[in-house]
């Protein structure tokens, strides 16, 4: 691990925006807000590079995380990895990952004279969001960036792949080419950025072709960005990630520096992986369920190594994970297990349902679907999701949120009719979810972003447990 030295004077107009930025946490903070945004957006308005003039501080400089699902928790694991190797990362665990957030989290390390402290081994790792990259790389010049995978995803805001895919090229035009640059080669959206970076790649992907599942209908990347022919694979592991090939120009899937070569399941239902890294090999067990799961570890593994952390505590961090707040995380409500499995697009969604359809018991489950802006507008993304493989596997289903009916109309056609009650106002839905499920058995929730933290909120009233920012 090699620190980075450089130096930034803040001046008077960033140490007014801090000072402004830190009043404005303090009054959302007493108003219950959690203040993970706000205080960003004051000190943005007062001075737009204080991220830029705080980050300068940082002795390991910054890795950034993105892509459609899994940024927040493989950033969370990137972070517990730093700490393990004696680091002390600057992180956005809270998940505010637009520009603001990523400003409100330097913001409240800082001092008010703009000294961060421990800045000789601090190291951001800050999650950001797909259309935020050519901002957060201009603003922070990240040693290393993580780009997880591609699908659809809020397409009123992102429109189709490729507009994501020319984004982050353009990102890319802006990174300093002594930066190292970790891709998901399973995904060929995400691979193709090889292609145009001059600079160190390094790709993860799973070697395991027992892993092959059948072709949803959430597969985003099906043709070629060169010649138009549809990709062939010979496994598909889900959407369209997996070990594909262009039979037409001859692109494929390179040979990932960092695989899962075993994936398996231990006793407990829980994965236990090989991975094949540079320098060495790591047998662990990783205590979070779900093939994307495998995926994210993969992805945080990768960029440990490219951020040159050695294998050791890489494995730790990754056996002593928690769930991070709405993605598996479970609490126990007045004698229930209830476990909240975000869904808020296709792929995520039918990994969700991947998960549920493995376990024995029938489920009982609670599905909230709103059309906010952090939500996307656009629900149409639902009947993409294959919730027909939960046929005869539900026992009750509530369905509440701003969409509810459109909900309840998919899961009609998707053969869950029996059993589901149409609830919307959110509060009162928990709360017939809750009556509805026996006690000593489990409900999981699934929700779409912002209803995944209303919901998430409520039930940490009723179990006793901290606010989302606080976890």
């Amino acid at each position: 691990m090699t620190a980075r030295s450089g130096s930034d004077r803040i001046g008077a107009r960033s140490l007014a925006a801090i000072a402004g930025g830190k009043l404005a946490a303090i009054a959302s903070q007493r108003l219950g807000r959690g203040g993970t945004s706000l205080p960003g957006l004051v000190a943005e308005r007062i001075d737009p590079q204080l991220l830029a003039h705080l980050s300068r501080q940082l002795g390991y400089g910054s890795v950034l995380v993105t892509g459609t699902n899994g940024k927040t928790t493989t950033s969370r694991m990137l972070a517990a990895m730093s700490a393990a190797a004696g680091l002390h990362p600057l992180h956005n665990r809270s998940g505010s990952n637009l520009m603001r957030g990523l400003t409100a989290t330097a913001l409240a390390a800082a001092g008010l004279r703009g000294n961060l402290g421990n800045t000789s081994r601090a190291i951001g790792v800050f999650e950001v969001d797909e259309a935020t990259v050519p901002q957060a790389i201009s603003a922070l010049q990240p040693r290393v960036i993580v780009f997880t995978n591609l699908f659809r995803d809020q397409l009123d805001r992102y429109g189709e792949v490729d507009s994501i895919t020319a984004l982050w090229r353009k990102g890319l035009d802006q990174l300093d080419r002594t930066s190292t640059v970790v891709l998901n080669v399973d995904d060929p959206s995400v691979a193709s950025l090889a292609e145009v970076w001059p600079g160190t790649s390094l790709g993860f992907g799973i070697d395991d072709i027992r892993q092959a599942a059948a072709q949803e209908h959430a597969a985003d990347s099906r043709w070629c960005a060169v010649c138009g022919a549809e990709y062939s694979y010979e496994a598909l592991y889900f959407g369209h990630l997996g070990l594909w090939s262009c039979p037409h120009c001859g692109r494929r899937r390179s040979k990932p520096a960092v695989s899962a070569t075993r994936v398996g399941l231990d006793p407990t239902g829980m994965p236990a992986l090989d991975l094949s890294c540079p320098g060495g090999a790591l047998s662990l067990r990783l205590p979070l369920a779900g093939l994307y799961n495998i995926y994210n570890a993969l992805a945080a593994a990768a960029g440990a190594i490219a951020l040159q952390l050695p294998l050791d505590p890489i494995k730790a961090a990754l056996e002593g994970m928690n769930a991070v707040f709405g993605r598996q995380e479970q609490m126990a409500v007045r004698g229930r297990d209830v476990r909240i499995l975000l869904c808020k697009n296709p792929a995520g969604a039918n990994q969700v349902l991947r998960l549920l359809i493995s376990e024995a018991a029938q489920q009982n489950l609670l599905v909230f679907l709103n059309d906010g802006t952090a939500d996307g507008h656009d629900i149409s993304w639902i009947w993409d999701v294959d919730y027909e493989m939960l046929a005869g596997r539900v026992a009750r289903v509530v369905v509440s949120g701003r969409r509810a009916a459109d909900m309840a109309l998919r899961l009609k056609y998707a053969g869950l009719e029996d059993g589901l009650v149409i609830e919307p106002d959110p509060r009162q839905a928990v709360e017939r979810a809750l009556s509805m499920v026996p006690a000593g058995c489990r409900l999981s929730v699934l929700p779409t972003y912002t209803a995944m933290l209303a919901v998430r909120e409520r039930l940490a009233e009723l179990s006793g447990g901290s606010h989302y920012w606080e976890d």
